[in-house]
């Protein structure tokens, strides 16, 4: 996974030159297999609830001299190679534009992060209605009394109880640590987002 365009765009042009082509990248990336040549490859964000619009859009860039490669209308990620020579150098005019992906990723990336959070209060509650403090992993355990225990007897109750305790309280921990993740890149892209700005 890439957080930075640029760094990305390096990696597929790397695969070009092997003779592996970007045919689609929605949760892997699928590659057509092509002659090695060099090529550049440059990433746009954008998603469109217009079908025409995004056919405007992929068309625009054409008549550029960059071949839409992979993305969709609802997929963000758009994929182009520049067709020939004769094309321009990018497909972005400025930095301000350049930035401008990253502003629409780092939105995308709270939306994210968003939709995570009422998942997380979900968990937590239902786990407080049973007992369950999600950040005190002592609740997890039903065992009446293990804490109390010592010696073979604790050690016993307790490696037979924790699979148990882990299923009832890790199922929290997957939208956390979604949520903290979007959250995560969403600083970060508005990070990258204001550093292409000033690079202006």
């Amino acid at each position: 996974m890439f957080i930075r365009f640029e760094k990305e765009e390096r990696w597929l042009e790397r695969m070009l030159e092997q003779g592996w082509l970007l045919k689609s990248s929605m949760f892997f990336y699928d590659f057509v297999k092509t002659e090695p040549r060099q090529g550049s490859i440059k990433i746009d964000y954008r998603d469109f609830t217009n079908k025409q619009d995004y056919l405007d859009y992929c068309t625009l860039f054409e008549d550029s001299g960059w071949q839409h490669i992979a993305g969709s209308q609802h997929s963000g990620m758009q994929y182009f190679l520049k067709k020939s020579m004769d094309s321009t150098e990018d497909i972005f005019s400025d930095a301000r534009s350049r930035a401008g992906r990253y502003k629409r990723i780092a939105g995308m990336w709270l939306t994210m992060a968003i939709i995570y959070f009422p998942i997380l209060l979900s968990f937590m509650n239902n786990g407080q209605q049973e007992g369950i403090d999600f950040l005190a992993p002592r609740t997890w355990y039903l065992t009446p009394g293990i804490w109390e225990l010592d010696g073979i007897s604790f050690w016993c109750a307790f490696l037979f109880e924790t699979p148990f305790a882990l299923l009832r309280g890790l199922p929290w921990l997957f939208p956390g640590i979604a949520m903290f993740w979007f959250l995560i890149l969403t600083v970060k892209a508005w990070r990258l987002a204001q550093k292409a700005e000033n690079d202006a």
